[in-house]
């Protein structure tokens, strides 16, 4: 009998022959700057664990509670019998830390742009897209049904003269930028995108995943660091990066977060977070308040690793936040130096396409609050070796 799916093997065997297969390496201790993967320790490159959390012993202790309080599961949705009181009070921790009237918090980030996308437009209403947002924001865009106008990267004016074609056009209009991108670590024109969203009656939207925890005060994100407070009417941001945990929510008026509770599908069919998760949350807001000193040593560590590889001749383009990417161009290249980089030492995953435009594959690394110079020292040494042996230097 023949098998249906035969096409998937072949497609991972073309993959295997390019050079751009890759193999899952597996955790076998804490996510910490330092880290066991396949049996060998590595110096960790590859974690969205910016401020160092996820080992923090105030959220380690606030999981614990809550496990020995409430269990390890609230047992449904939100919309049933899953809304715990724990959940309430992250909720309203967020809002507070992040000056708005209310929030919602989603199962991931993901889910938070996609669920919002799609629940608060629909097939006649239009989306003006960065041209390299967030695939979160891109399927919550499909999903919508609306047209979508994409333009292109960080080109506020490009965005507004979209905005201004549609001025006539019937249906809502919503603006949707990443705060920091992902890929390449470059920070958006969020005063110009608002002021463009202002003048023509747009919804602005900001998704803030990477830049919470790292920019603005004590990490409030782009909104804070640039002052555009009360001008941005839905902001998205994650627990699973700078907080250390797990989730994403949604920031903005008390009648945005009522509408989702409502209307956005991840969230009614989704079993809400278990209580460690909720609770240790909100410890990780805690100590952003309370250790600022750990904003000021991941950008200081930022700084000088950034320094290190440029120096040593690698390409980081327009990377101005800890993501750093190394671009060598071809996805196998990539690869292969990530796979050198891993018999130094050092974990630091090769991305190419669909995640990145074809002939821009690069290695991503980012640096933490956690790491000492003395790792980002090896680490260096090990992108020098790795890159002089495949000639990418």
């Amino acid at each position: 009998m023949a098998n249906p799916l035969s096409y998937l093997s072949d497609q991972l065997a073309e993959w295997k022959k390019e050079g751009t297969y890759q193999r899952l390496r597996v955790l076998e201790s804490e996510s910490a700057a330092v880290s066991r993967f396949d049996g060998r320790e590595v110096i960790n490159l590859a974690s969205n664990n910016y401020l160092g959390l996820t080992t923090h012993p105030k959220l380690r202790e606030a999981a614990l509670a809550a496990v020995r309080s409430f269990g390890v599961g609230s047992g449904a949705v939100r919309t049933i019998s899953g809304t715990m009181k724990l959940h309430m009070q992250l909720e309203e921790r967020i809002a507070a830390f992040k000056g708005v009237e209310a929030c919602v918090v989603f199962q991931s980030g993901f889910a938070a742009n996609a669920g919002t996308v799609a629940a608060i437009l629909s097939a006649e209403d239009h989306i003006i897209s960065d041209e390299l947002n967030h695939a979160s924001i891109i399927d919550g865009c499909r999903l919508s049904r609306a047209k979508i106008h994409v333009f292109p990267h960080k080109d506020a004016a490009a965005a507004e003269k979209i905005l201004a074609e549609l001025d006539a056009a019937p249906g809502r209009k919503l603006l949707i930028s990443d705060g920091v991108f992902s890929m390449d670590g470059d920070i958006a024109p969020l005063p110009g995108l608002v002021e463009a969203a202002g003048r023509h009656d747009a919804i602005m939207m900001v998704d803030d995943a990477h830049a919470s925890g790292v920019l603005g005060r004590n990490g409030r994100g782009t909104i804070d660091h640039f002052n555009l407070y009360g001008r941005v009417h839905v902001q998205v941001g994650t627990l699973s990066k700078a907080i250390g945990v797990l989730g994403g929510y949604v920031c903005g008026s008390r009648d945005l977060i009522e509408f989702l509770y409502h209307r956005a599908r991840p969230f009614l069919f989704s079993t809400s977070h278990p209580p460690a998760v909720a609770a240790a949350c909100m410890a990780a807001f805690d100590v952003l308040e309370e250790e600022p000193e750990r904003m000021k040593t991941l950008w200081d560590n930022t700084k000088y690793f950034k320094a290190g590889l440029m120096a040593a001749g690698f390409d980081t383009g327009m990377s101005e936040t800890p993501i750093t990417p190394v671009i060598v161009g071809e996805a196998k290249a990539a690869h292969e130096l990530s796979r050198a980089l891993f018999q130094q030492g050092v974990l630091a995953t090769g991305i190419g396409f669909p995640t990145v435009p074809k002939g821009k594959a690069r290695v991503r690394t980012i640096v933490t609050a956690a790491h000492t110079r003395a790792e980002l020292d090896q680490a260096l040494e090990a992108f020098q070796k790795a890159g002089k042996s495949l000639g990418l230097i």
